[in-house]
């Protein structure tokens, strides 16, 4: 089969919603053949995680998750501010969640969160040679504190209620791929 008939092209968007974090719009499609519909999109920033490994343990961050109504324990990250480098974005967030400065940051990849609904790309970034500073800079509505956790603990608890977040899932997935020589950026 010809791809082109598998693609949809958008003839009209409208904005249902505006939120601080996020729009939803709608979005009348169509199709190859004449099918046409009305899709609902959510067009986010771009998200960042960083993977900080200090003294061969991840650096986590553990905090309230509002929506799942839990504590988490994931990796430092946060939205992409505007057009600022995604790299930019993986250094800030991780200084201000845990205080740690990067010596050396690589670019493990990015994916989208979910095609189905997001417009948004998800950065993943390994962070070495960390310099801890003892500060740091939480936004207004930041609780957290971060931790170190043995590598071989997070990953063999991964999936259990407190390493739940499943981009932190994806990030780990760039992260092995990266520790058997298979990564890519």
């Amino acid at each position: 089969m010809n791809e082109n008939r598998l693609k949809w092209e958008i003839s009209e968007r409208r904005l249902l919603l505006h939120t601080t974090i996020y729009d939803v719009i709608a979005q009348t499609e169509h199709a190859a053949g004449g099918r046409a519909g009305e899709y609902v999109a959510i067009d986010a920033p771009d998200w960042v995680m960083t993977i900080p490994v200090y003294q061969g343990q991840f650096v986590l961050a553990r905090q309230w998750r509002h929506s799942a109504e839990r504590l988490t324990t994931e990796f430092p990250g946060g939205v992409r501010d505007g057009d600022e480098d995604p790299a930019q974005t993986a250094f800030r967030e991780l200084y201000e969640e845990t205080g740690f400065r990067a010596g050396k940051l690589t670019r493990l990849g990015a994916c989208n969160p979910n095609p189905a609904l997001f417009k948004n790309t998800f950065h993943i970034y390994l962070a070495e040679d960390l310099i801890p500073t003892g500060e740091q800079h939480l936004d207004a509505d930041e609780l957290l504190r971060w931790e170190l956790r043995p590598i071989d603990e997070v990953l063999r608890n991964w999936g259990s209620p407190e390493y739940s977040h499943a981009l932190m899932g994806t990030a780990l997935a760039f992260w092995l791929l990266r520790q058997e020589g298979g990564g890519r950026a």
